[in-house]
């Protein structure tokens, strides 16, 4: 019987001393860490933000810079979540065997993953703020609405962590990663709003962007950044929350499955 692959989780608090392991792990490496998720989307942002931004006056009702901007806020907090739940996470499990190692203690494969999840937000909201500093030294937004990016950059990290975890799941090695960035991630970073609108794609591909969570942060994050609430925040947030907790489930199931073989 294969029922106990279904089962709900069961959380508790015994995911907290997993995460602080990752924790003091990753501080030995900090400095480099932060600098490599920042250079990314800096670059995005300076490069696109001067060099497109001369060209078009204004996109969306703001200057292109400051459009750019918040959608920038949330690729970042995409690219730090899925990298570390990809690669870390699959090194973690597979290559280092240190999932091994926490099962033979008394915490269940629950709290593992979800102490993943947890961790892989934690990067996520640290490569958000950092962006968010440079966004802020910049001058491009002076809305105290702009510091719900803070925890706009968690909830878009925990989504795409565990969307990340059932990839990692399936994984037969680190080659695989490369069809769910080109596949997934890149085509949801052009097609959600990042860096044009989405009122400027096709019907048919607005439709599917609307289903693409990345379409929901960026449309929490640009409003906020200009000082204003965004429309249908509730079901932004939602969506959000669906993709985490489905997500969590599923790569969940698919973890049970991998490591009872």
């Amino acid at each position: 019987m294969k029922s106990h692959y279904f089962a709900l989780p069961r959380l508790s608090l015994r995911f907290f001393p997993i995460w602080r392991r990752h924790l003091l792990v990753w501080r030995k490496i900090a400095a480099s860490s932060v600098i490599g998720h920042l250079a990314d989307p800096v670059i995005y942002l300076l490069g696109l933000g001067y060099g497109l931004g001369s060209l078009l006056p204004e996109m969306g009702g703001t200057s292109y810079m400051v459009f750019l901007a918040a959608g920038t806020v949330c690729y970042s907090t995409m690219n730090s979540a899925s990298f570390e739940a990809l690669y870390s996470g699959f090194a973690r499990m597979h290559e280092q065997r240190t999932w091994e190692a926490i099962l033979n203690t008394p915490v269940t494969l629950d709290d593992v993953v979800l102490s993943e999840i947890l961790w892989a937000a934690s990067k996520s909201l640290l490569s958000g703020l950092a962006v968010l500093v440079v966004i802020w030294t910049l001058g491009l937004s002076h809305s105290p609405l702009s510091l719900w990016l803070i925890p706009l950059s968690l909830l878009v990290g925990l989504c795409f962590a565990a969307l990340g975890l059932i990839m990692t799941a399936l994984a037969p090695s680190y080659d695989f990663f490369m069809y769910y960035f080109t596949l997934v991630i890149t085509p949801m970073m052009l097609l959600c709003g990042v860096f044009f609108p989405v009122t400027q794609l096709p019907e048919a591909l607005q439709v599917f962007s609307a289903m693409l969570p990345l379409n929901h942060a960026v449309n929490i994050a640009r409003p906020l950044m200009n000082g204003v609430w965004p429309p249908q925040l509730l079901l932004h947030i939602a969506v959000l929350l669906g993709y985490t907790m489905s997500g969590f489930y599923v790569s969940l199931v698919l973890f049970r499955r991998r490591l009872s073989r």
